[in-house]
């Protein structure tokens, strides 16, 4: 389990989707995520997602942390992004960060952050035993418009044996 796990909106979103937002709490315990993730969320399109992450909330597994310093600047990432970086370096990069955008990640391994995204979390549910197949889960995603390349699901496929 890591030590500490802090959550952009998409992977919320993401899991929401399929019904699994459950999977982070069994493969992590206690999720964090910054104010400006959880306005994000809250406000979304997509009334299911919502409801699920506010009850997540509600449980007290998915928490909401304090704001960062605003430093280093990241105007090339959304708030949700930019925030989940500065805490995590303000809390000495140790943390496993959830996070889809190709951009934000980039910014995170510029910074020797660990992180992680939706595909990853859907690989570590399958081999805990928490689900019976990534490929059904994957198609169920996609199906919801959420997309992750064809590429990263492949390699997440290969590595739990799908």
């Amino acid at each position: 389990m890591a030590r500490c796990v802090l959550t952009d909106a998409s992977p919320l979103i993401g899991l929401a989707r399929v019904e699994g937002l459950h999977w982070l709490r069994t493969l992590f315990g206690e999720v964090s995520m910054p104010v400006e993730v959880r306005d994000e969320v809250l406000a979304g399109k997509g009334f299911a997602d919502r409801l699920a992450i506010a009850a997540a909330i509600d449980s007290g597994w998915l928490k909401v942390c304090a704001p960062a310093p605003d430093v280093p600047v990241l105007p090339e990432l959304d708030e949700g992004e930019a925030a989940c970086i500065r805490i995590t370096l303000s809390r000495g990069g140790r943390a496993l960060l959830l996070m889809d955008e190709r951009a934000g990640r980039a910014v995170a391994a510029e910074h020797g952050l660990m992180v992680a995204g939706t595909a990853a979390v859907i690989g570590m549910a399958k081999s805990r035993g928490l689900i019976a197949s990534a490929r059904a889960v994957f198609s169920r995603l996609h199906a919801s418009d959420f997309r992750i390349s064809a590429q990263v699901i492949e390699t997440v496929l290969v590595r739990v044996g799908e």
